[in-house]
């Protein structure tokens, strides 16, 4: 069954995104070519290891919660959308140790469309900050912070 987050503006879509069962198992599984550049491996790897945290939360907390990626037609992405009673939350991933305003684009898209929503952005950063309205946590602040039966951070 397909499960959706409810669309604010015509523009836009939710999707499931594939990432394997254990975080670990990307990178050997992953092809590898001439082009690919190591954050975006990095970025891949990070990105599957908050799934694996979030589809955790979700199921041992026994939360009604689904997992989505969101993404509109114009290109604007959210890594993680958590949505289900009591949660609303949008999460981007960005490995980089420092935030620029490009890495808050698509939450700010989400936002203006689900003003309801927590926004977040993880990123391999060592500060928790706040720009523009969205909380900004390091990753490793972050995944430690995702435990069953507590709020998300």
């Amino acid at each position: 069954s397909t499960h959706s987050i409810p669309a604010a503006a015509s523009h836009v879509y939710n999707t499931q995104k594939f990432y394997f069962v254990a975080a670990g198992v990307f990178r050997p599984l992953r092809r590898a070519g001439p082009l690919d550049r190591p954050e975006e491996v990095d970025g891949g790897a990070l990105e599957g290891l908050v799934a694996q945290h979030l589809r955790a939360w979700i199921d041992y907390s026994g939360s009604d919660a689904r997992l989505f990626y969101w993404k509109t037609r114009g290109g604007s992405e959210v890594d993680f959308v958590v949505y289900g009673p009591g949660d609303f939350w949008a999460l981007e991933v960005k490995r980089g140790a420092r935030v620029r305003r490009r890495d808050l684009r698509h939450l700010k898209t989400f936002r203006k469309d689900f003003p309801e929503a927590r926004v977040r952005l993880a990123y391999g950063g060592d500060e928790r900050l706040v720009s523009d309205g969205i909380v900004g946590l390091p990753v490793r602040e972050l995944l430690p912070a995702i435990v069953p039966l507590a709020r998300l951070p």
